[in-house]
């Protein structure tokens, strides 16, 4: 496989120049001029120096080794091609859809002909065995070796050929589409799943599809601006390249930076209930610490009235949900993995945190929501007390977010008695704000848009504390040091 990539990738490569590169040392060793001096050297074999050859070899082992992008290349195919149920990276759109649903209809109607006995063997080819349970979800592999053995022999097989036809293609796109057939036939897309696998594949596909055209376009109005413009053109273009790429480097590391240090959250895969409380703990701590900075974040923006700050959390409060939702969809997983005699409490206990969790994610977003319109409908802006308050609340509210991190990342679940004690502090805090804003209101200090504004972020807020209690009485409750966690 590796021979196969090398050989028609190397040329991809470097065929190029080295044409370019041979052409001109022929011209200068012509002593002809350049208008005089035709290319039918071209029409001969090139030699490639040898040192050129090495030197290309060890730029894309280095690149294949050390870019990030060229990883999330590799990841979006195993993630279209995996067995397991995975986090869904694309959408469905209308395609994904019509091809899955006429699929599904052909289906129906050949099963309807054939036999049911010839239909039972057919489905006992394709029986899973067993995952290991010992090895985590996230840890187990994509697909089992036989077809990663298919994929291997089979994208070689067409490279190998294609390169002997001396025909250059996408070797990368080769090696998707034959992991996108053997995962079709290894039934690895289920109705679960088959739609965003599809949609994934259309994507992909299109992308690359519409690379080609941007390609075709570009290298037209390139020809374009050398032809009229000479030399000037040349540098307008170096450095338009060079600004371009320095701006995609520093993106796509400042989005790669972004992922690194978003807490993330994880599946549960425990067996009891303390190692549920236990593995679900990082979870808790990771999902307050994003809380507290989209809820902070809201608070910042519609203080300094900054449209962009809200309009980017609303993107990051969807992340946050969409992650919330990966893991309320493997409850029936962990539901499965479950010990026999704590399968009812430590499912209850699970899918309660979870939905607590939910509704503060909603009020989050709620609150991401009310906040951006109201700024971009241009309304007057909060008044200087209600924004000066506002500003107490955020200390208040990370004090009250920082210790629940502390007590969850620890696992110290004595220490949820004192976040009690600031939550009252907290609340007592709130309710004195909507006192006081009563008040502005009867002596007419705001308008009535940035008064209803500010008692429904104050509402919102008191609803985020009254889920998060729920979640602390949970844990409070189901708590035993006595008992020692399987995990």
């Amino acid at each position: 496989m590796a021979l196969a990539f090398a050989g028609n990738d190397l040329v991809n490569f470097i065929g190029v120049p080295i044409a370019g590169y041979q052409s001109f040392l022929a011209w200068v060793d012509s002593g002809l001029s350049a208008d005089n001096y035709t290319m039918e050297i071209l029409s001969e074999k090139v030699a490639a120096p040898t040192g050129i050859l090495f030197g290309a070899g060890a730029i894309m082992i280095i690149t294949l080794w050390t870019s990030s992008k060229a990883k999330s290349v590799i990841k979006t195919s195993i993630d279209l091609s995996n067995q397991e149920e995975t986090v869904e990276r694309f959408q469905p759109n209308f395609l994904s859809r019509f091809l899955v649903k006429t699929s599904s209809n052909i289906q129906d109607k050949i099963n309807s002909v054939i036999p049911e006995k010839t239909q039972k063997f057919i489905a006992n080819q394709y029986i899973k065995p067993k995952p290991n349970n010992l090895i985590l979800k996230k840890d187990r592999p994509a697909f089992d070796e036989i077809r990663a053995s298919v994929n291997l022999v089979v994208a070689a097989i067409l490279i190998s050929i294609a390169t002997s036809y001396k025909l250059p293609l996408s070797t990368t796109y080769v090696t998707f589409m034959v992991a996108m057939g053997t995962s079709l036939a290894d039934k690895a897309w289920g109705s679960d799943s088959a739609v965003y696998r599809v949609s994934g594949v259309i994507n992909v596909i299109g992308g690359w599809l519409l690379t080609a055209l941007i390609a075709f376009t570009a290298s037209g109005i390139i020809a374009t601006v050398l032809y009229f413009l000479g030399d000037i053109g040349l540098f307008i273009l170096v450095a338009l390249v060079i600004l371009i790429l320095i701006k995609n480097y520093f993106a796509h590391k400042s989005r790669r930076k972004k992922e690194i240090e978003e807490e993330n959250l994880d599946l549960v895969e425990s067996k009891s209930i303390k190692g549920v409380i236990f593995e679900s703990s990082k979870n808790i701590s990771n999902f307050t610490k994003r809380a507290n900075k989209l809820i902070l974040k809201t608070l910042d923006g519609i203080g300094t009235q900054d449209i962009n700050i809200l309009k980017d959390n609303i993107n990051d409060v969807n992340k946050l949900k969409k992650d919330l939702e990966r893991v309320g969809d493997d409850v029936f997983y962990f539901i499965k993995n479950l010990e026999d005699t704590t399968t009812e409490i430590t499912s209850k206990f699970h899918m309660s945190v979870l939905e607590e969790l939910e509704n503060i994610a909603d009020s989050i977003s709620s609150l991401s929501s009310l906040t951006h319109k109201h700024i971009n409908n241009n309304h007057r802006g909060l008044t200087f007390n209600q924004i000066r308050e506002l500003k107490e609340l955020e200390d208040e509210l990370d004090e009250f977010f920082t210790r629940i991190v502390k007590t969850f990342k620890t696992k110290n679940y004595i220490e949820i008695s004192e976040i009690f004690e600031v939550k009252e502090k907290l609340v007592s805090s709130l309710e004195l704000k909507i006192k006081s804003q009563i008040s502005r209101t009867r002596k007419d200090e705001s308008s009535p848009r940035n008064t209803r504004l500010y008692f429904e972020i104050l509402n919102k807020i008191k609803t985020i504390i009254t889920h998060y209690v729920q979640i602390l009485e949970l844990y409070s409750n189901k708590y035993d040091d006595k008992i020692d966690p399987i995990l």
